[in-house]
């Protein structure tokens, strides 16, 4: 093979070299064939395992009531633009909202590291589309760990069909994040490291510093934040009441609508997914939809798609 054989790989051009560009930029080299490869991308999701492991780190930086109510705060905002934003809005556009609130929520939902709001939103879109058959991207009908973490790191997972989220696809700013989806968690993470250092110069009361903020603030809660978001796939899907008689195999949990802020009522929310509410009962706690209302009153968010009476008035107790 000579030196400037069209057909020889260029050192630019190393799989090695190419996984690691995708770290940063979530476009290089998407080859189509991807769209159908369900291996797990090992190279890729480095800096995924790494997250994990860095939680280890909390035996050596300790412990504080700073870092933990840092920890806890960042659990349930990030968690809130998720459910309420990520979820609700991107992806079933349950209400309406100005440009500027709706790039400020899809910041913080980018901050959670589970990728851009149009990866989010595309996948997610799909799942209802084919909910629990042969195309769904995270059946537990092919196994807990897939519908938990396989699909999420399989090579397949990292490229969505964008031509579900058209809609979204008209906002530049929507589409940067999802490109560079690993900014705006650098960015908290370095910015969490930072506020440590200077709290432990400035209130050494709060015994904290810049490593036990990050591993507390950014690496605990995100990792919580993403194992307790997905469970609605593995587990909601497989355990629990069913009030309707749907397609798929959704299930309503109590325990996981207070640890996902509402999201637990999944066979409500794919009984009737367009609404804003999936706490269908009074009684069915749906703390995301308390927030929507309060930022509706605020006039931040409008027209809040509700619950149609006789559809709440269907179905078993």
């Amino acid at each position: 093979m000579s030196v400037n054989d069209p057909t020889r790989p260029s050192p630019s051009r190393t799989p090695w070299l190419t996984a690691l560009h995708r770290w940063f930029d979530t476009t290089v080299d998407d080859e189509p064939a991807a769209a159908a490869d369900e291996r797990v991308d090992w190279m890729r999701v480095l800096p995924f395992a790494a997250l994990h492991l860095s939680c280890i780190a909390v035996l050596w930086v300790g412990v504080s009531w700073t870092a933990v109510c840092a920890a806890l705060t960042l659990y349930a905002v990030r968690m809130f633009a998720i459910t309420g934003f990520y979820h609700r809005y991107f992806a079933h556009r349950a209400f309406r909202t100005s440009r500027a609130i709706q790039f400020i929520f899809a910041v913080v939902g980018a901050s959670a590291v589970q990728r851009g709001p149009l990866w989010w939103a595309a996948h997610h879109r799909h799942h209802h589309k084919h909910a629990d058959t042969g195309r769904d991207p995270h059946s537990p009908r092919r196994g807990f760990w897939w519908s938990h973490m396989g699909w999420f790191l399989s090579r397949s997972g990292f490229r969505p069909d964008l031509r579900a989220v058209s809609d979204l696809q008209r906002y530049p700013e929507l589409c940067w994040l999802d490109r560079y989806d690993v900014a705006v968690p650098a960015t908290l993470a370095m910015g969490l490291y930072a506020l440590g250092a200077w709290l432990a110069r400035v209130a050494p009361q709060l015994h904290t510093d810049g490593g036990q903020l990050l591993v507390w603030g950014f690496c605990i809660s995100t990792v919580l934040l993403f194992h307790v978001t997905v469970t609605i796939n593995s587990i909601a899907h497989r355990f629990g009441r069913r009030r309707y008689d749907t397609r798929d195999d959704s299930r309503n949990s109590w325990l996981l609508a207070l640890l996902t802020f509402g999201e637990g009522w999944h066979n409500n929310h794919h009984f009737f997914p367009g609404s804003a509410r999936q706490g269908f009962r009074w009684w069915e706690i749906d703390v995301t939809y308390y927030g929507l209302r309060a930022l509706a009153l605020l006039g931040i968010i409008r027209d809040l798609r509700p619950v149609p009476a006789g559809l709440r008035r269907m179905g078993r107790s």
